[in-house]
């Protein structure tokens, strides 16, 4: 295989950002040479200012592949992320049909792949009521992990599961050694009042949801010390109790969204289901108070939780709320997003590159993702922090091209993204696809 050699002036490393040029062969960095290329009997590509920094791993993305196609698929998944600069994706087991709650279903998902992934892509299960004692086989198909709702899922085929279906598959997941993703919502109390705006909606879901929800999480996390990650955090109350099961020792982690940092509940239009996702976003000062965790690292990573759905499943043209799809589309735009907000606080990019890179990929167990260091596989994203980014629908990659992200002024534009050494996208073009691979959990 043909050998490469990248130079830029800020290579993203793990202690710093340094010039340096980045040797690639047979799909693996080989070498870091400080510096210029000089002397180099390789193809060298001098990117200048551009920044060189490790593909981003995305833990949390609905692909819907098999049976929702028209939602998404990993084609088109697959063609966002590489514009986004994302070169690994864990995709979540609900909004496909089958769900993904046993092996047979991931056998499925992982057929219905073949030949479609322009990234990596590996895959969570899920448990629901039905499997709840009986994980085994699905924990050793190649799953990275198990996911579960507290909550309706707004799916018939992924029910969400109680405290005592937990209890009957919680203690096979830590003996896995996996983490057991949640989406941390209890219905303590239903508000009866109609909704018919994105204020109204808001009020439906109230932050005490989470709250209970993370508090039950905890106390189980506590007594069967399985790793529990909270998924898609957007109450800042809940902030304090995680840091304190983290003080003693919990396996506890949690993830935050670029939706509830960017966008505030005052500001968004009240007919606008585009908005509408669960748990909600927020109002202003609630989301600073996430930033302030952000910027103290008390979260561990961010992820896009790209959750599609075709425009009238949104009710983006009758603007109902009550019957509109919960979910944000936005994969394509983790990168700036993120980047937009976070420089603004004068964050560095080896943050960006911990939250967005090596964090991710330390938390799935991919062991040689997310960094730019020797060994390492060459997943990488080239980008340009100052540039203006093109939100246009026909720059969007996603099956449907409607985001809330296309109002936003973001920074930080994806020139190139490498797939396993591979050159699959520049500059709106995609060069050589179906170069990412299926990632199954290696068993113990």
């Amino acid at each position: 295989m043909s050998t490469l050699a990248i130079h830029s002036n800020r290579t993203v490393m793990p202690h710093g950002v340094f010039e340096a040029t980045t040797l690639i062969e047979n799909g693996v960095i080989s070498m870091l040479i400080d510096g210029s290329e000089e002397g180099l009997e390789a193809e060298v590509l001098d990117v200048g200012d551009a920044v060189l920094m490790p593909g981003v791993v995305d833990p949390h993305v609905h692909i819907n592949e098999p049976g929702r196609t028209d939602w998404e698929g990993f084609d088109t998944a697959t063609k966002a992320a590489a514009a986004g600069g994302i070169t690994t994706m864990i995709e979540m087991p609900l909004n496909s049909t089958p769900v993904t709650t046993s092996a047979e279903a991931l056998e499925e998902k992982v057929k219905a792949a073949e030949g479609k992934l322009n990234v990596n892509c590996g895959f969570w299960g899920g448990i629901i009521p039905d499997n709840a004692d009986n994980l085994e086989a699905l924990l050793q198909s190649g799953v990275f992990g198990i996911k579960a709702f507290l909550i309706d899922s707004g799916l018939t085929d992924f029910p969400n599961v109680s405290e005592d279906d937990l209890s009957k598959g919680i203690s096979a997941i830590a003996k896995a050694g996996m983490p057991l993703l949640v989406h941390a919502e209890l219905a303590s109390q239903i508000d009866s009042a109609p909704i018919e705006d994105y204020n109204s909606f808001l009020a439906s879901r109230p932050k005490s949801w989470e709250d209970d929800a993370i508090a039950m999480m905890i106390r189980l996390c506590a007594e069967y010390h399985c790793r529990t990650h909270i998924v898609h955090l957007s109450s800042s109350n809940s902030l304090q109790p995680i840091e304190a099961a983290k003080s003693e020792g919990l396996p506890i982690t949690v993830e935050t969204c670029p939706h509830y940092l960017m966008f505030n509940a005052e500001t968004i239009p009240a007919d606008n289901t585009l908005y509408k996702c669960a748990p909600p976003i927020r109002e202003k000062d609630n989301n600073e108070e996430l930033w302030k965790a952000i910027l103290k690292g008390k979260f561990d990573f961010i992820t896009s939780d790209h959750s599609p759905a075709p425009p009238d499943l949104k009710h983006l043209n009758d603007h109902n709320f009550e019957g509109a799809w919960g979910g944000i589309s936005g994969l394509q735009f983790l990168l700036p997003a993120f980047w937009t907000g976070a420089s603004a606080r004068n964050m560095e990019l080896t943050d960006i590159a911990r939250l967005l890179c090596q964090a991710p990929a330390e938390f799935v167990g991919l062991d040689s993702k997310g960094k730019i260091a020797p060994g390492y596989d060459a997943d990488i994203v080239v980008w340009d922090p100052e540039k203006k980014v093109d939100t246009s629908p026909e720059s969007i990659n996603h099956k449907h091209k409607a985001t809330p992200y296309s109002d936003l002024d973001m920074r930080g534009r994806v020139l190139q993204t490498y797939v396993n050494g591979e050159l699959v996208y520049r500059e709106g073009e995609f060069l050589s696809l179906s170069q990412g691979k299926t990632l199954l959990r290696k068993q113990n």
